[in-house]
């Protein structure tokens, strides 16, 4: 089946720049500039010393996953991903993490994400902020029954009730937009489906904006919008 769109193309300019920003964003937080050779590292062999597994046993090779449970973070913004980790673990003054699994239980990623340091954080996302979707291999949009429906929401919402288009924060083609929002575009539909239930639901509750968006939506209509996303490039 055709994909939706044509490949997206992260050109070297903007890796650059990506780089540049992270760099600048580190001299701001009073901390070292990330290095992402240790950030590699990380990843790809973890720490046994400290507890922590290697991340690629479940985000795949630099950041590309193969497995439909766990997101593509190749590519991601730095910001993003920074802070989706902090998410994992209840911050100071709370009870509670701000992303948590299905009916309130802690996620499978918050022992992972509390045994990280804050260097180990920067040097993780600036590390997968440089890496390329795989795009050639990564999932793309399957179910042609709901092509038209989740093409209607990603491009103009869901005006009776008050949805905006998805593509006003994620991008026309999924990509995203850099410290705001993630890129959608090549992620599994079951992942995308997933944390959308979670929005609607509150156990992922670090972003009033997409609670209030999903808790808009029906099943049928995540499914459509996460099939078609998935196909984005």
């Amino acid at each position: 089946m055709k994909r939706v769109l044509s490949s997206m193309v992260i050109t070297g300019s903007m890796l650059l720049g990506s780089s540049v920003a992270t760099v600048a964003w580190a001299q701001e937080m009073d901390m070292p500039a990330p290095d992402a050779d240790k950030g590699e590292e990380l990843y790809t062999n973890g720490d046994s010393d400290r507890g922590i597994i290697s991340c690629a046993s479940c985000h795949g090779d630099a950041g590309n996953s193969t497995m439909s449970d766990n997101p593509s973070l190749a590519g991601m913004p730095h910001e993003y991903i920074s802070k989706q980790l902090l998410d994992f673990v209840p911050q100071e003054g709370h009870d509670k993490a701000a992303r948590l699994g299905e009916g309130g239980a802690d996620s499978v990623m918050a022992p992972f994400a509390a045994a990280l340091e804050e260097e180990d954080r920067a040097n993780l996302a600036y590390y997968l902020a440089t890496q390329t979707l795989d795009a050639d291999n990564a999932p793309a949009a399957t179910d042609e029954d709901t092509m038209e429906r989740g093409q209607e929401i990603w491009r103009g919402g869901i005006a009776d009730r008050k949805v905006p288009a998805c593509a006003a924060c994620h991008g026309a083609s999924g990509e995203g937009i850099p410290g705001e929002f993630p890129r959608l575009a090549g992620q599994f539909p079951e992942y995308i489906s997933q944390q959308l239930k979670l929005f609607r639901s509150a156990d992922r509750d670090n972003s009033d904006m997409m609670h209030d968006i999903a808790d808009r939506m029906s099943d049928s209509d995540i499914a459509a919008v996460a099939d078609y996303a998935a196909g984005l490039r």
